[in-house]
């Protein structure tokens, strides 16, 4: 187990380590086949929001504070409609699985939880290398974090007698500063039992994901979501993630 489990700051948290072994694949697609668009859609979202690229020349409270504080994603879920009514955001959510007779442990950042059913629509982590030299790697973290909210979605499902998930696509984002990168990753029955028994899938799990086209990708993760033409891409992906994730 100790070559595809690796321990964090407690000994009972972790990730997957190895990709390579448990055949899972991190490949970046195009914009548009990743969300089966021809075009993406505008941002619905308050005009204000697009044209003022500081906080100090809105009009409303929430988009000030929204513009000073671009890297909370809650507040950015709520003001996008992720977070309504039954759905709501929710910050470093334990996730625990039993692997080798053994409850391990990961964390996911942000995650968007239907109440009505108590299942995991979003996954969210935020790579903290930049900010704190944590050597800790979103990408293998967001690989874990859904294996186990799959595990979990079914353990739901027996206890109100409904038939376990074969598979299921769980949407994911990493997020370095206010730049996100999006995913989708497939998770299977298959895959949930090896890790739990500690070995590995014969069959190889292609997980995609894909970055906003900004105007100057040398430079997506320094500007993130302040400059205006930055913004709009950006915000233009998170319309049409709405989709994926089930909006």
């Amino acid at each position: 187990m100790a070559n595809f489990i690796r321990s964090t700051k407690s000994g009972s948290d972790w990730t997957l380590n190895d990709l390579d072994s448990y055949h899972i694949s991190l490949d970046q697609v195009d914009i548009l086949p990743f969300f089966g668009l021809q075009e993406l859609p505008q941002p619905a979202v308050d005009p204000e929001l697009l044209a003022n690229a500081d906080a100090d020349a809105t009009q409303q409270d929430n988009h000030a504070e929204l513009i000073t504080y671009l890297d909370f994603v809650v507040e950015l879920f709520k003001t996008w409609g992720y977070d309504h009514r039954e759905r709501v955001a929710r910050t470093r959510v334990d996730l625990s699985l039993l692997i080798c007779g053994e409850n391990r442990h990961t964390k996911a950042d942000v995650c968007i939880v239907d109440r009505s059913q108590n299942d995991i629509l979003l996954l969210v982590q935020v790579d903290k290398r930049l900010e704190h030299g944590e050597p800790v790697n979103a990408r293998a973290q967001l690989v874990a974090a859904p294996a186990v909210a799959f595990n979990e979605k079914n353990a739901q499902r027996e206890v109100v007698g409904l038939p376990p998930v074969e598979e299921t696509v769980i949407p994911g984002i990493v997020m370095v500063g206010t730049s996100p990168a999006f995913f989708k990753i497939p998770v299977t029955r298959t895959l949930s039992t090896h890790i739990c028994h500690g070995t590995y899938p014969p069959e190889e799990i292609r997980e995609t994901y894909c970055y906003p086209l900004v105007p100057r990708p040398a430079r997506r993760r320094s500007e993130g979501m302040k400059p205006l033409d930055n913004r709009r891409e950006i915000l233009k992906c998170y319309e049409a993630f709405k989709v994926i994730v089930g909006i």
